[in-house]
């Protein structure tokens, strides 16, 4: 018999692999489906990719690959008979087959026992031969099954990859020298201390000065000033202010040149005030740590419906979501998305084509996890109903759990959430999260993933009318922006209750002196109305630069719609940040309707007797000005021949370094560097540098805002592809990304002032004159109400309509901050209010419609 089998396994060797170091295997669930072990049908895992695929979808990876040979796997579970010994071990047979497996259900070892079995089984015969097999199986083969068998779940962090340094610790981080200035470090609104650079900024953790990071080739970055700094004062760590976590942050050591670990990171932050201890009380086990939680209490039993006898529902779109630990906000956002019809259209009505033609790692492959979670989600498969004789066993066995009904187990999102959270910081962690960060996050990749197909985050783009007028001139400027959600300030000033919460504050403060216990809590109730006049009130434009007085003036800013989606997402501003870094929630209530009429913020575009601020970009700010030294005189530009030296001894042509020197403003030999590597492919690269003389016209600021840019090589796809994904033409999209140094929101605002010349007149002027309201209208003429991705069009896709909407759906959160706490969701299905929280889907009774913290409606149709 042994010499039989290892015959027959003969053909397949060269397809048998031992999983290796760093080799994901997906033996608890399917790469298609939600199947697991535990299934009717087992999960059948590759032997060569180690990829797991249920009964209904192995036949399409065979189909696909030739691989013939997979492990099938199957764990039978049962209750432990009547008059089992209480607190035996599960009776198990062959005990290490499942090592490290994920159950899909959870349970208690003492009421069931479960027997495991795996074989191999070899496709297309299906011959199936039982393991563990050690003498009739080659060595090999029963190597690789071992392995297989004995391999940590997918889901654990992997090792840093071999290449990848580990960081090591500073040597200045135990002696860091802090200077005591008194400088704290509030928790937004940074900007360089040397320029006006508000992106790539660090904090140095001697004297706190807060100065932006390197220039990069592709436009990001900043001015170096950081460096800069260093190399003035010689206080060598810096923090990056954006990636303050509980966890930690990211921390360049300039001395030492590279990324470094600070283990006392939490007390040198604190010198600043950027209490990470604080931070970390808050979010511990998801829960927050305030010494009064009256309030809190009352908020998580009024959104869950606590107390109230709610009733399960089942079936196709009543699916419950698993939650992994702090993943609710990815379980709520997604939820809402697949009530939606364009993304169950995009995602579930394609099912069969997009697996059909998902790549050969569909775990790695967006569409295919979305489309998965979708059909898990509407199928109904998951969420059946419990058999006659399931309830009448629990009424026998344990009557008081009848009172909670039966629930369902619900899907794991694992997969979905390793693939959309890889390589973000927050994301990827098993912290709770912001649900409308996560929402953005997610609606970005599926524009990402859409380029060139349906894509249904169409249904919430819409166009936003920016109105900036210049106090001192009176002129104005009218541009639009792309935006997916609306943000509603809550005027705490404007509460109905407002003399309550002046007492009760008046009442605390007196406790706190006094050191006696606080007083109730009053929570502020805010009319609806009264933060819709809050959003369209005009605002300040900090460091507003007017182009009509060629100088920084005062500046305001209104928005109006200048399109309505077909799906309005509106996130309540519930969250602040405490001088100690922590988000706060506000303890609020609105009024929110179940109609809402927003025609009345419908744009209008420039009004007769405005007259509009001049065409013309701020100057370029620079570490030091040199425009008057290079520019002096045309046959001999101003140019470091120091940093030119250096590049020349690396083998750059001489020629090409003077180039990199000068078009990077002189500022050091690694921007210049940088440069080389963006321009070396072009054919004039070693040509002698060229200047224009003072008497020829300047490049048209259409072409290129920042006068002569050393920008002029294609952009990163990433971003052509997202912006060809609203779209707008490739060809255009390419020229607003050169003409802002690739920057997207300046891309964006670029293609809304500098139509495509190619268009008809007509077109034209109507971008001259009005927002494009008419355009839209068009567009909305289809039966899809979608624009063909290339299509000749000025603005990107949106479903422009009526401004008249209804409530659908409703995400709540619970707790002191998005750093803690827990949500669900509440969403209108068939006439009836439903709430899903986490696996648990009921009928609602009462659905919390004044404490929610996001609110989704959905166009009220013509008729």
């Amino acid at each position: 018999m042994a010499a039989d089998l290892g015959e027959l396994l003969v053909p397949f060797m060269p397809t048998i692999r031992v999983p290796k170091t760093g080799d994901r295997v997906y033996k608890s669930e399917c790469a298609f489906s939600f199947d697991s072990p535990e299934s009717e049908g087992g999960l059948y895992v590759c032997m060569n990719k180690f990829l797991g695929f249920g009964r209904e979808h192995v036949e399409r990876h065979y189909r696909k690959t030739g691989q013939s040979v997979y492990m099938h796997l199957k764990r039978h579970v049962k209750e432990k008979t009547t008059g089992a010994a209480g607190g035996a071990i599960p009776r198990r047979r062959n005990g290490k087959v499942f090592l490290d497996l994920e159950l899909n259900r959870d349970f208690n070892g003492e009421d069931y026992e479960y027997e495991d079995e795996a074989k191999l089984v070899i496709f297309p015969d299906h011959f199936e031969i039982p393991l563990p097999n050690i003498e009739e199986l080659p060595a090999l083969v029963t190597i690789a099954c071992d392995a297989v068998l004995n391999a940590p779940s997918a889901y654990k962090k992997q090792e840093p990859e071999s290449w990848e340094e580990e960081i090591q610790v500073s040597r200045h981080a135990r002696s860091l020298r802090q200077l005591d200035n008194g400088i704290r470090i509030p928790p937004s609104g940074w900007k360089c201390q040397k320029c006006e650079m508000r992106e790539n900024l660090w904090l140095n953790l001697t004297d706190g000065s807060v100065l932006c990071g390197k220039w990069f080739f592709d436009g990001s970055g900043g001015n170096g000033h950081a460096l800069e700094h260093y190399r003035e004062t010689s206080y060598p760590l810096a923090v990056k202010l954006d990636t303050i976590t509980p966890d930690g942050a990211d921390v360049y050591s300039f001395e030492e040149e590279e990324a470094v670990l600070d283990p006392h990171m939490s007390e040198h932050l604190s010198h600043f005030g950027i209490d990470m201890l604080q931070m970390q009380r808050r979010t511990e086990n998801g829960h927050h740590t305030d010494n009064n939680p009256r309030p809190r209490v009352s908020e998580w039993e009024v959104i869950q419906e606590s107390g109230m006898k709610l009733k399960a529902v089942f079936g196709s779109g009543y699916t419950g979501i698993k939650n992994l630990g702090n993943s609710c906000y990815l379980s709520t956002v997604l939820q809402v998305l697949f009530s939606i019809p364009d993304f169950q259209r995009m995602y579930v009505g394609n099912l069969q084509r997009i697996f059909d033609y998902s790549p050969l790692d569909p775990t790695q492959d967006f569409a295919t996890q979305m489309a998965k979670l979708g059909h898990g989600l509407l199928s109904g498969q998951y969420s059946k109903p419990p058999m006659k004789s399931e309830l009448i066993e629990q009424v026998m066995k344990e009557e008081h759990k009848v009172l909670n009904g039966h629930q369902q187990r619900g899907i794991s999102p694992r997969m979905l959430k390793a693939l959309v959270s890889r390589g973000h910081p927050e994301f990827s962690s098993n912290r709770q999260q912001d649900a409308h960060e996560f929402f953005l996050h997610l609606i970005n990749l599926v524009e990402r993933n859409s380029a060139g197909s349906e894509n249904p985050s169409d249904s919430f783009r819409f166009l936003v009318e920016e109105r900036v007028q210049c106090c001192q001139s009176r002129r104005v400027r009218y541009a639009q922006r792309v935006d997916y959600c609306i943000q509603l300030p809550a005027p705490i000033e404007a509460a109905t209750n407002r003399e309550e919460l002046l007492a009760y504050e008046a009442k605390r403060k007196e406790a706190e002196e006094n050191t006696r216990a606080p007083p109730e809590p009053v929570r502020a109730r805010i009319p609806f109305t009264a933060c819709l006049q809050a959003f369209t009130e005009p605002e300040n434009v900090p460091d507003f630069w007017s182009s009509a007085l060629q100088a920084k003036s005062a500046g305001v800013k209104t928005s109006r719609f200048a399109s309505f989606p077909e799906y309005l997402v509106m996130q309540i501003k519930k969250f602040t940040f405490g001088v100690d870094w922590v988000p706060k929630k506000l303890d609020l209530a609105i009024d929110v309707p179940d109609f809402l009429d927003l025609s009345r913020l419908r744009a209008t575009g420039l009004q007769a007797g405005e007259e509009e601020l001049p065409d013309l970009m701020p100057p370029i700010v620079l570490p030091e000005d040199t425009r008057d030294n290079s520019m002096s005189s045309t046959d001999s530009p101003e140019i470091d021949e120091g940093a030119v030296m250096q590049l020349a001894e690396m083998g750059f042509p001489l020629e090409a370094c003077r180039k990199a020197v000068y078009y990077t403003g002189n500022m050091g030999p690694e921007m210049a560097f940088n440069w080389i590597i963006a321009h070396m492919e072009e054919p004039d690269f070693a040509e002698p540098l060229t200047l224009p003389s003072m008497m020829d016209p300047l490049p048209s600021t259409s072409d290129s805002p920042m006068g002569a840019t050393p920008l002029d090589n294609l952009p990163p796809e990433e971003s052509i592809a997202i912006l060809t994904s609203m779209g707008f033409p490739r060809n255009h999209s390419i020229r607003a990304l050169k003409a802002t140094n690739n920057n997207l929101e300046r891309a964006l605002d670029w293609i809304f002032t500098h139509p495509e010349e190619e268009e008809s007149d007509g077109l034209s002027d109507m971008a001259d004159t009005e927002p494009n309201d008419n355009a839209f209208s068009n567009m909305n003429s289809h039966s899809d109400s979608t624009l063909s991705p290339d299509r000749e069009t000025s603005g990107p896709r949106v479903k422009d309509g009526p401004g008249r909407y209804e409530l659908f759906a409703i995400i709540s959160h619970m707790g002191a901050s998005t750093m803690s706490g827990h949500y669900v969701c509440h969403i209108k299905k068939e006439g009836r209010w439903v709430i899903y929280n986490d696996h648990k889907v009921c009928l609602s009774e009462r659905p919390p419609k004044d404490l929610g913290y996001i609110y989704f409606y959905r166009r009220l149709s013509s008729s």
